[in-house]
Parts: structure tokens; sequence; C-alpha cells
């Protein structure tokens, strides 16, 4: 099974880190060499001095780039370890994984990795307010693996009293609330970071559903070969 997990998640990891990476260079980096642009002071959004014309953004660059391309990659390789590895789990206990069933494993680790700590802490341009990075890291781990949890035990679980504490770890991380600092100030201007939220959410919903897609596929290709 080790050899099933590890060929899945390499090859269905790589495949999502270069689209991924291509999806972040058209939709993501813009944004965030605009939002630089505000950061350093050469673009201003208030005051008389507004600026209006559409900036000039650094074009390709190969070390910038290339590490963006490499770092991708190996991120979503690490993530289709966990997912297949999941999976594996899974399938011990009966569940059936495809590439059907993998979009579904998919957009759950989406759900738990990026969209739940997102309803309270949503993904930040540079140059925003922000507080303590300990407190949110702290906030953000919390919420993820409840998260996980709490949809593991909506998947598998069978008893009410499961389905009652999947609930629970779903609402219990913004109940609490994530840490945000007391003034929200800063030099970006808030059209810009919501595009960025939202484009980061898309990119991330896009290839988790990829990976869980790909994994699916390359386990049930394994397990018919072996």
């Amino acid at each position: 099974m080790f050899s099933k997990i590890v060929t899945s998640a390499l090859l269905a990891g790589f495949c999502t880190g270069l689209i991924a990476a291509l999806l972040q260079f058209v939709l993501i980096q813009p944004v965030l060499l605009h939002a630089e642009l505000y950061e350093a002071g050469t673009l201003v959004h208030f005051g008389n001095s507004a600026t209006v014309a559409t900036p000039d953004l650094p074009g390709f660059d190969m070390m910038r780039d290339g590490l963006t391309l490499l770092f991708s990659a190996l991120i979503y390789v690490g993530y289709g370890l966990v997912l297949v590895a999941a999976m594996g789990m899974a399938a011990e206990y009966g569940a059936t994984i495809t590439a059907r069933t993998g979009l579904i494993w998919g957009i759950a680790g989406f759900v738990a990795l990026h969209f739940a700590p997102a309803v309270s802490l949503p993904p930040e341009v540079p140059g925003g307010a922000y507080t303590d990075i300990t407190a949110r890291q702290i906030w953000w781990w919390g919420t993820v693996i409840a998260t996980a949890v709490a949809l593991a035990l909506i998947a598998f679980g069978r008893a009410p009293v499961m389905i009652a504490a999947a609930i629970a770890l779903l609402l219990a991380p913004h109940v609490i609330g994530a840490p945000h600092p007391e003034v929200f100030a800063g030099p970006v201007p808030p059209e810009l970071a919501a595009l960025f939220a939202t484009r980061a959410l898309g990119v991330g919903l896009a290839a988790w559903a990829l990976l869980g897609t790909l994994a699916g596929y390359f386990w049930a290709r394994e397990s018919a070969e072996s």
C-alpha cells in the first residue's frame, strides 16, 4: 500500500501543482504585484493624490516565477500524500476510491484547508492590516483540524451524536473567533484585497478538485494493476 500511496500522490500532486502555478500566474500574481505597489507607496488610493491609472506591473521573472512553480509542485505533492493516505485508510474500511469519489475528497480538502478558515480569516494581500502571526497560525491550524474531523464524522459517522459533534466542531472556531487587529487600516484598496481573496479561494477550489480527481484516478489505476 505504501508504494501505491506514494505513486498516486506524486503523480496527482505534481500535475496539480503545475496547473495551480499557471492559475496563480494568470489570476493571483497580478493582484499581488499590484498590491505591492500600494504597500511600497508607489500607488495610493486615498486623498487628493489617488491614483486611477492602470499601473505597469513587473513582467516575467525567471527566479521568482520558477520558484513559484517549484514550490507549488512541492506543496501539492505534500497535500497529495496526506489526501491519498486518508483515502487509503478509508479504502481499508470498504470505501470505494475512484476519480469521481476523489473529486469529493478534493472538495473536502479545500473546505478544511481554505474555505473554513477563510470564513473568519480570509486570505490577505501585502500591506493589509494584521495582528499577531502566531495567534493567527494557532487559530488557523485549530480550524483546519476541527473542520477535517467534522467532515470525517459527517462522511463516516452513523450515530446522530456524531453528526451533532461534527456541527459543533464546524462552528466552534468561528464562535471562538479569529484574531483580528483592533483597527482595519492599510495602504491597499479594499477592492483589491477582496479580489485577491476571491481569486485565491477560486484557485484553491480548482486545484483541490483536480488533486482529488487525479488522486482517485491514479489510486484506482494502481489498485487495478496490483
